[in-house]
């Protein structure tokens, strides 16, 4: 169990550096924009300082596009806040919608540079399982990724999750690009370590096209 724990730990590192990483990178882009449509409202005032009207409505517009960038930065600070903090307690009660709705929107960018539809769908209503969320962040993360890449050539991942008798499952399907040979590179040792710290199921099912994580309602500490 130590060494579980151990590599478990090793891949929470990995996983999040990547997912640093690409925030900061969103957040980069969003200054980037800002940067540039505060440099079109100089240009604005230096016209106007040479005699030319000022336009309200393509001012109006440039305001606008700061307005927007805005409220994006503020979505990726908040979904960088809520990642952050889910490292705070090792055990606690989650809601596995919540859990996969903020794994898909952090890697939005990975999906997009991939050109990856993910669909996702839960359940109506709360799904709660008690769990490390970390670490079920993080195995959602490994799951999806590698289903990024078993796609196949719709590039399309369809991702839901559902409320079971003892706890949830969540399933990765229509992955048309998952044949035999690719079942045996997934899942690898991280995945496993992470597969047996949150004392769930992985199974890969070439034949259906899905990957099924099954999670007990309460985990152990």
């Amino acid at each position: 169990m130590e060494n579980e724990n151990n590599t478990a730990g090793e891949t929470g590192l990995r996983f999040f550096g990547i997912m640093t990483a690409s925030i900061s990178h969103e957040v980069k882009n969003v200054l980037a924009i800002i940067n540039e449509n505060a440099g079109i409202l100089e240009d604005f005032i230096l016209m106007e300082n040479k005699g030319v009207p000022l336009n309200s409505e393509k001012i109006g517009n440039v305001a606008k596009r700061i307005l927007k960038q805005i409220q994006r930065a503020d979505g990726i600070i908040k979904n960088m806040n809520r990642f952050a903090h889910s490292s705070d307690s090792p055990i606690e009660s989650v809601d596995i919608g919540e859990i996969v709705l903020l794994v898909v929107t952090l890697s939005g960018r990975f999906a997009s540079n991939r050109g990856i539809t993910i669909n996702q769908q839960t359940g109506n209503g709360p799904i709660p399982v008690v769990t490390h969320p970390f670490y079920l962040e993080n195995l959602i993360w490994q799951c999806l990724d590698f289903s990024m890449d078993v796609s196949g050539e719709d590039k399309t991942v369809e991702l839901s999750a559902e409320r079971t008798a003892n706890g949830a499952v969540i399933r990765f399907s229509d992955l048309k690009g998952l044949t035999g040979d690719q079942t045996k590179n997934f899942p690898t040792e991280k995945e496993e370590s992470l597969v047996n710290v949150l004392r769930a199921r992985l199974i890969v099912d070439g034949e259906a096209g899905e990957i099924v994580l099954t999670l007990p309602g309460v985990i152990d500490s």
